[in-house]
């Protein structure tokens, strides 16, 4: 492959921790995603990134930064799921597919920030593991803990 046909331009899109650190909600995400449709899209600016926190329905309460050892909204198996005070269209377990569904049909493309591992209150609540018979405290590799978030525990692997 020569280098002068691979990422001729660097991906263009908006990220909402760069102007709204853990604070983002819905109606935020798809003001921006709005904005970009009608002054950006045309020139090559098509990603909206719904950062961190998103999970966390007591985000930004106490500032723009992280809580430590927050109660993240979780799935039945231990999985983050949007907060539904931040991000109401996510009830009934829909997720994030009415807002991603509106912002593809802007013609632009969604996307979500995932911290690596298991979330630690999984891990305290033993959790299942969905399609296996074990729980997430025994998946957890509870000595790595991210330095500047303290949401999740990372995987062992063994």
């Amino acid at each position: 492959m020569k280098k002068d046909n691979v990422a001729l331009t660097p991906p263009m899109g908006w990220n909402s921790w760069d102007c709204y650190g853990t604070t983002v909600t819905e109606d935020v995400l798809l003001e921006n995603a709005k904005y970009m449709k009608e002054n950006l899209k045309d020139y090559g600016w098509e990603y909206i990134v719904c950062d961190i926190q998103w999970s966390e329905p007591e985000a930004g309460k106490d500032g723009w930064d992280y809580r430590p050892f927050a109660t993240l909204c979780l799935d039945d198996f231990g999985r983050q799921i949007p907060a539904v005070n931040r991000f109401p269209s996510s009830s009934d377990g829909r997720g994030f597919s009415v807002i991603a569904d509106k912002i593809h049909e802007m013609g632009l493309k969604f996307g979500i920030h995932i911290m690596r591992g298991v979330p630690r209150l999984a891990v305290h609540k033993k959790m299942p593991v969905m399609g296996t018979n074990i729980s997430c405290d025994k998946i957890a590799h509870s000595n790595s803990i991210c330095k500047w978030n303290s949401d999740m525990y990372g995987i062992d692997y063994n």
